[in-house]
């Protein structure tokens, strides 16, 4: 298999407003040296060139012109495969550092307009409303149509606490919405974690970055250790979560399987394939995982929630995924400049492509929110206990249950302002119900 040095190449498996995503290692075609080149189309090509130099209304520079053509031939194949100039290029290496200035959303194009795959977690973007799906359609006073990804990008970036107005259209709203974000600093923690419950873990991955594996293992350990090393259950929250580096995304699987394949990577020709094995340790030692995704879970998220769903290692919950299944892989050029191009795709374990298709969970779950059905009579309801002259119980329970430090009052307010979340603890709870009825 062909590929560059990782020092080389970056590999990108999500877009990010103003972070880059790496993934070490590529895999390229091998070059078919038969193949001869289009002169008649490099002749068109020339033409056109010179009669933009002597008849176009400015002057423009043969620079200019060079680097659009090569841009036009990179927008041309697909949403993510784009040229680097000198600044985007520079931008993208700064990235790689998790610390940014900008809006905080992870962005692609759609029919023409910049679609929000998702926000942030605690970002500009995400403290404003800014929501997976919206469609910006407007920066400022600057209509998106017409623009690459690439210009409209720029025009979001800026100086932290410069502001910006997006006009979005929203799927259900009956008109588009004004909303102004403030640009930031953004300093992204890519895990966090919680307690939900007696031996119930949270922990939430916004996405995959170096240290995201090493920070998983550190959080799974914490909530054991909040438990007093008992630990039943665990929700793996992925919901927004853009991608990042393939690597991580296969070390977090790697996290809870213990064999098999977790992902395979494959470029041109069958030859041209890389396969990511598990090794044999489950940091959790097999407690049931519910993994909870959505539309704004995307690329690297899709191969951690398809490789436990093949394997049967965790049940998959909520919306239809992304669908981002192509890795990008940054050539440098010789001038401090790069082309982003795809160059592979990714299959689940079973051989499943995620590309246009995304991971369908296992349990649906529309996006919600609920409200709590109270008694409005001012009547206490009836019970046996109530009624006059009732049979006492025969047999008094001196033990109470052990129940769950979760009141009733906690449970309310998980449903009402995270009703995935209520439903992937109930789930759990009720797996371990039924493997306990079992021995």
């Amino acid at each position: 298999m062909n590929s560059f040095t990782r020092k080389a190449i970056l590999v990108f498996t999500g877009l990010v407003l103003g972070i880059v995503l790496t993934v070490g290692g590529s895999v390229f075609a091998k070059r078919n040296d038969s193949r001869t080149i289009p002169l008649e189309d490099i002749r068109t090509l020339s033409e056109v060139f010179g009669k933009i130099k002597e008849n176009y209304v400015e002057d423009i520079p043969d620079k200019s012109l060079l680097e659009n053509a090569i841009r036009g031939m990179l927008t041309g194949l697909d949403p993510h495969s784009t040229y680097l100039d000198v600044s985007s290029y520079k931008e993208l290496r700064v990235g790689t550092s998790g610390e940014f200035g900008g809006l905080g959303i992870v962005v692609g194009m759609e029919d023409g307009f910049v679609k929000v795959i998702s926000p942030i977690d605690d970002t500009p973007a995400d403290k404003a409303g800014i929501k997976a799906g919206d469609l910006i359609i407007r920066l400022d006073e600057t209509p998106v149509k017409g623009m690459s990804l690439d210009e409209a990008v720029k025009i979001m970036r800026g100086k932290p606490g410069t502001s910006i107005d997006l006009l979005v259209v929203r799927e259900g709203a009956d008109k588009p919405m004004k909303i102004a974000v403030t640009r930031d600093k953004i300093r992204v923690k890519s895990v966090r974690q919680r307690t939900l419950d007696t031996g119930y873990g949270y922990v939430r991955i916004s996405q995959f970055q170096e240290r995201t594996t090493k920070d998983l293992r550190k959080a799974i350990k914490k909530i054991k250790k909040e438990n007093k090393g008992k630990l039943h259950g665990l929700v793996l929250d992925l919901r927004n979560n853009p991608g990042g580096l393939l690597d991580s995304a296969v070390s977090v699987s790697d996290t809870f399987i213990t064999k098999g394949n977790i992902v395979s990577v494959k470029g041109r020709g069958d030859s041209n394939e890389l396969k990511h094995k598990a090794t044999p340790v489950d940091y959790t030692n097999g407690i049931p995982i519910v993994v909870l995704v959505n539309a704004g879970s995307a690329s690297a998220s899709e191969i951690v929630a398809g490789a436990l769903q093949d394997h049967k290692r965790a049940i998959i919950m909520g919306e239809k995924t992304f669908g981002k299944g192509s890795v990008q892989s940054v050539v440098p050029l010789g001038n401090s400049t790069a082309i982003k191009l795809t160059t592979a795709r990714y299959y689940t374990p079973s051989g499943r492509s995620i590309q246009a298709e995304g991971i369908e969970p296992d349990i649906l779950l529309d996006n919600l929110r609920i409200t709590e059905n109270k008694d409005t009579t001012g009547i206490d309801r009836v019970k046996e206990a109530n009624l006059s002259k009732h049979l006492s119980n025969d047999k008094k329970n001196k033990k109470k249950k052990k129940g769950a430090k979760q009141t009733k009052e906690d449970r309310i307010s998980m449903a009402k302002q995270d009703y995935a979340l209520y439903e992937a603890l109930n789930m759990l709870k009720g797996m371990r119900l039924l493997n306990s009825r079992k021995k």
